[in-house]
């Protein structure tokens, strides 16, 4: 019995008229059943390879994967912006349309909002592992109420068991609510993937550790987040290049000892890198935060929130590091939130004692508070960061020592 699977080449013996075309859902969960079937032996379970070739594939009933060492794979993530197709109007002279390559629609028509489920019950033992998705494109087609929302219900992918060394590698994910959620990973690798026009795209709940998401593409609606993450150890956050315009496009909840470097920061809004609830000994470094306004017409009205004084980067905890960013800020003063005597923050140390801040550039067309520190921080080290005037302390000066950019 093969262990490589094509969906174009199946058949659902209980009901033949389905095709891969018509619910490549329903023929993918009769594969996992057939793969299940096969391999009873549990000292002995390879699992399979599930290929989807390149070509146009309606999913209507959501795939539910429970087994391990289950990769499906595709010939090309097929991307393409579906903002600029319905921002258009008239589209009649383009090329294309519609994403292109191994291209799976997600239209549930089963009551579900998963294209896929990972999860494992009922007593989730052992934890799934190396479950891989590469190189397809899962496409949400269209948001309600209107296209510029970022609001349909749909969800991606979504992994709800306790997992392991699962893979998300070249894919492409557009108009999906949720891109990509994953509860309690260990040592996940979110790699080379084309995640934009979604409402919310890297969604990391619950507690985690040991996992990276590097070298993706990545962009967020105004009100979703680019990269959350929550509860989680050792994550690295590397390489990516994060784009308008995503609430937040790195926000971290109750995580630790996590690193945040290199990475292309391009947005639209404060609050860049954001955090909440306790945040220790995180790295924050080399990275380039450009903050602008916004430059296209249907989302000039749109904004997450937040003013310039919440800081492109918001730091809540104790012991973190933000050394060596270079932040770009281009925003005319009539533009600049509360109003435009405000003078914007760069880094806003919230909260927290023993937080490190050092060699941090900044160009701006206006005046800027490179560091702002919150009057409940304590032992707040601040080095050639900014001018004594670019350094704005609303703790006691015993609070903090500071060494101002010569």
């Amino acid at each position: 019995m093969s262990t490589v699977y094509d969906v174009t080449n199946w058949t659902i013996s209980a009901n033949p008229s389905v095709t891969a075309y018509s619910d490549i859902g329903a023929i993918i969960n009769d594969m996992i059943a057939n793969i299940k079937t096969n391999q009873p032996n549990q000292a002995s379970k390879p699992a399979a390879v599930i290929y989807i070739p390149p070509g146009d594939y309606s999913l209507k009933t959501r795939v539910t994967i429970d087994i391990s060492y289950l990769q499906i794979k595709g010939s090309g993530h097929g991307f393409t912006s579906l903002s600029i197709r319905y921002n258009s109007g008239n589209t009649s002279s383009w090329s294309e349309i519609n994403p292109g390559g191994s291209h799976v629609k997600v239209e549930n028509t089963d009551g579900h909002s998963e294209a896929f489920l990972v999860t494992r019950t009922p007593n989730n033992t052992p934890r799934l592992s190396s479950v891989e998705f590469r190189d397809f494109c899962l496409d949400g087609v269209s948001f309600t109420p209107d296209q510029n929302s970022y609001l349909n219900g749909k969800v991606g992918i979504r992994v709800d068991s306790d997992n392991d060394s699962f893979r998300v590698e070249g894919m492409g994910f557009v108009y999906l609510e949720h891109a990509f959620i994953n509860y309690n990973a260990d040592a996940l690798n979110v790699t080379n993937n084309f995640i934009t026009e979604c409402g919310n795209c890297i969604e990391l709940t619950s507690a985690g550790q040991a996992s990276k998401i590097t070298n993706n593409l990545i962009g967020a609606g105004n009100v979703g987040f680019s990269i959350f993450a929550e509860g989680h150890t050792g994550l690295l956050i590397n390489g990516n290049n994060i784009f308008p315009r995503g609430a937040s496009m790195v926000h971290l909840k109750n995580t630790s000892q996590s690193t945040i470097t290199g990475n292309r920061f391009h947005n639209f809004y404060p609050g860049m890198i954001n955090m909440e609830g306790s945040n220790n000994q995180n790295l924050i470094s080399n990275n380039h935060f450009k903050r602008e306004v916004e430059t296209y017409s249907p989302f000039s009205s749109k904004n997450n929130g937040k003013d310039d004084l919440y800081g492109l980067i918001f730091l809540y905890g104790s012991n973190n590091m933000v050394t060596t960013n270079f932040f770009t800020y281009n925003v005319a003063s009539s533009s600049i939130q509360p109003n435009s005597s405000t003078t914007p923050t760069m880094i806003l140390v919230k909260n927290g004692a023993g937080n490190f801040i050092s060699n941090n550039y900044v160009v701006s067309n206006v005046a800027t508070n490179h560091v702002v520190l919150d009057g409940s921080t304590t032992g707040t080290k601040v080095l050639d960061s900014g001018a004594t005037s670019e350094i704005l302390a609303y703790c006691s000066s015993s609070a903090y020592t500071l060494r101002p950019t010569p």
